[in-house]
């Protein structure tokens, strides 16, 4: 049955659509869709801040693009480019890579100070392997220390010969801080564009790929979708992997909502009925039922050929280090949860390159949103450790975690994650920081006061909040800003500390975004001498 559905998908069957598909006489220039690659800080993101004109690295976090951002620029003469922003660390090359697969132009971005490093390496084989045009834009060239001819040099030892040197490869120098160049570039990417005669069919149904997935208070499922042919419309029925729904509403890059996305255009997708995988492939059925049937199907079969088996014998990092050091074989059972799809999967990528002879890796179960009282009891029965990606334990699910003695070990930054990982698999744990929650405080009103901004009156739920601390903030379990508290007040009296169980006015150091039931959680880090 799941195979008959695959062919029905939609009120035509799926032969009809790609004669439908490959009718020139429905086929129309689309714009292009381009995507950045290239080395952790040569400048990708600098490069799309520049043709944006919007400030994109001032709002990232950690120092690295976290997750594919997708962007339509409308140029100066009314022609319009996506871009599609991928990260550059090593460990999001399965992001890489889907991203290489929907696109069309690939630039590659090389710091003229610095040359082609391993992951400029790797994303030539991305884009090689998806078969598109790649322009090489060499960054920085403002540097003194800048060479951009050793640049050339590099490239076209992995096949990018320049067009200077007899080659094909575009290659453009520019300076994204400086702005030089960029026009160039664009000019390029139009003009390359234009000799792959880029089309797609605009009407009918759409097909496209989703990006990303997370899920959102009050919004629920929210997908990232890159539309590829036809028109996603308001009220269409969709499927994407395991996961269907109704499109409730558009968003485009910009956050405006709109009625239709044509090829070429991302955006925003409410209505599903859970996240879809990044990398799904998004189809609109003829009604609910239908999306709804191949769901179920496609769920089915990835839940009989698909599925994760627990391990039988399972370790967490301490019982891990120990085992290593007697030299035994052991195996680290793992609960992965992140905040959204791109990083679930990416971080499942970094942790199944770390697998050795000596050391196995058991990932038991992986999931998008906080972590749970339902992930501390399946952790519980695998013997598993919990790992935490960018999410947070509630306080029932810390409290649960601490009578079970179930280790949860979060990180915000993947550099960290895998770093530790490594080293418990390596027998090298170093001493460790302990975190202790020293204070717990629910927002129960918000107000909001002129030259001061938002002050959060709140109720200390647990612990102690003390004036200084360092504090972050949580929405359904999931860190949505670190800071530290600069104001605190019983009453009309600054004071330095409020205990549990009494209100108190809460002024954050440069966060406004408060809401009711949001909690603001304070603590502190305590080093734990590790002994072998």
């Amino acid at each position: 049955p799941a195979a008959t559905l695959e062919v029905t998908d939609g009120s035509e069957d799926l032969k009809a659509r790609r004669m439908r598909d490959d009718d020139p006489s429905l086929l129309e220039t689309r714009p292009p869709v381009v995507t950045i690659m290239g080395h952790v800080d040569h400048g990708k993101t600098s490069l799309l801040d520049a043709i944006r004109s919007t400030n994109v690295t001032a709002s990232e976090h950690g120092g690295i693009t976290q997750h594919i951002g997708a962007y339509q620029v409308r140029l100066k003469d009314g022609q319009r480019v996506t871009f599609l922003d991928t990260p550059g660390h090593a460990a999001f090359s399965a992001m890489r890579a889907r991203g290489a697969n929907i696109t069309d132009i690939v630039i590659l971005v090389v710091a003229g100070d610095d040359g082609v490093m391993p992951q400029t390496i790797e994303a030539i084989k991305h884009a090689k392997a998806a078969e598109v045009p790649i322009i090489v834009a060499v960054n920085k060239i403002d540097k003194a220390d800048a060479n951009p001819d050793r640049v050339l040099q590099q490239v076209a030892e992995h096949g990018l010969v320049p067009e200077k040197w007899g080659g094909e490869t575009i290659v453009v120098e520019i300076s994204a801080l400086q702005r030089l160049g960029i026009d160039d570039l664009l000019e390029q990417i139009l003009l390359v564009a234009e000799l792959e005669e880029l089309t797609s069919r605009k009407e009918g149904r759409a097909a496209g790929t989703v990006l990303e997935a997370n899920l959102e208070v009050g919004r629920g499922p929210v997908a990232t979708v890159m539309v590829q042919k036809g028109q996603l419309k308001l009220g269409d029925h969709i499927v994407a992997g395991a996961a269907w729904g109704k499109v409730k509403a558009l968003v485009d890059d910009k956050g405006r909502q709109v009625k239709v996305a044509g090829p070429s255009t991302p955006v925003q997708v409410l209505g599903f009925s859970e996240p879809p995988n990044a990398g799904d492939e998004v189809r609109v059925a003829s009604d609910s039922g239908q999306a709804r049937t191949l769901a179920e199907a496609r769920a089915q079969r990835i839940r009989t050929t698909g599925h994760i088996p627990i391990a039988g014998t399972g370790a967490r990092l301490e019982d891990l280090f120990e085992a290593i050091q007697r030299g035994e074989t052991a195996t680290l059972n793992v609960v992965l949860k992140a905040d959204v799809q791109g990083s679930l999967e990416a971080c499942t990528e970094s942790l199944r390159k770390l697998e050795r002879d000596d050391v196995k890796l058991a990932i038991v179960h992986r999931g998008v949103g906080g972590i749970t009282e339902n992930d501390v009891q399946l952790a519980k029965a695998a013997n598993a450790t919990i790992i935490g990606f960018n999410v947070r334990p509630d306080r029932r699910s810390r409290d649960m975690a601490e009578r079970e003695a179930v280790e949860i070990r979060t990180y915000e930054i993947i550099y960290k994650l895998i770093e530790e990982i490594q080293s418990a698999m390596l027998g090298l744990l170093a001493p460790e920081f302990e975190e202790v929650v020293t204070g717990e405080a629910e927002v129960r009103e918000v107000f909001r006061i002129p030259k001061i901004g938002a002050i959060a009156g709140c109720y200390v739920r647990e612990g102690t909040i003390t004036r200084g601390t360092k504090v972050r903030f949580l929405r359904e379990g999931t860190i949505i800003w670190k800071g530290s508290i600069t104001s605190l007040r019983r009453f009309k009296d600054d004071v330095r500390e409020v205990q549990s169980g009494f209100e108190c006015g809460i002024g954050l150091s440069d966060y406004q975004d408060l809401k009711d039931g949001d909690i603001i959680e304070t603590y502190e880090e305590r080093e734990i001498p590790r002994t072998a």
